[in-house]
């Protein structure tokens, strides 16, 4: 099947107003729930989202992190504060996130600023990852230039070592991040490319609604 052939039909349910929470964040809390079906696949992560990025100068860039947690309306995931988007995120806080639930045919956009998690609490949930992922975390110097997988297997191997029956020390350069949303979109797939979508925008504390065309 050629490119210009590749389509679905969006038929699942639709979306109004009247069907959404005043609160954009319970809201997303209701269709993350709906999406962590039981028989899914072992390879759909639920959590997972786009996160974009800026620098100063408008380059963006966008990659696949994991949601690890929703604290206060903010939205969490850790990551290597040197990476290309650490850098970005600490020149530009503005980020967006993007969840794509095809099984739901839905989508949900937010818009918001990133800032650095308390210092314990990355510490906490380093602590509370897999062995294997905090040696990971502690041997990458993520979006760095490496001359070798070889290499970096044999750091990961002398930091196992050096670690072996002892608590592996949370990197200074890696940590939490906590959006501060602005903005929500919520998607819902509907036929003739008609889709339904519903958008939050914040005016200081309150939320104001309003539907877009598709």
């Amino acid at each position: 099947m050629s490119l210009h052939e590749m389509r679905k039909s969006y038929s699942m349910a639709g979306l109004t107003k009247s069907d959404v929470d005043a609160d954009p964040v319970v809201q997303f809390q209701r269709w993350f729930k709906e999406a962590q079906q039981p028989d899914l696949p072992d390879w759909v992560e639920v959590n997972a989202m786009t996160l974009a990025t800026a620098d100063p100068q408008g380059k963006v860039t966008s990659r696949i992190v994991l949601l690890k947690g929703i604290e206060g309306g903010r939205f969490c995931f850790y990551s290597n504060y040197e990476s290309e988007k650490g850098q970005q995120i600490a020149a530009n806080p503005h980020v967006s996130l993007c969840f794509f639930w095809g099984h739901l045919q839905r989508q949900v956009r937010i818009e918001g600023s990133a800032k650095l998690s308390d210092r314990n609490k990355s510490v906490d949930y380093f602590h509370s990852r897999p062995r294997e992922s905090q040696l990971g975390a502690y041997v990458s110097q993520q979006s760095s230039v490496i001359d070798s997988r070889q290499l970096l297997q044999e750091k990961y191997t002398e930091l196992e070592s050096e670690y072996h029956q002892q608590e592996i020390p949370c990197p200074d350069q890696w940590g939490g991040y906590e959006v501060e949303p602005t903005r929500f979109e919520f998607w819902q797939g509907r036929p003739g490319r008609l889709h339904d979508r519903v958008c939050y925008r914040r005016d200081r504390e309150l939320w104001t609604l309003s539907r877009l065309s598709p």
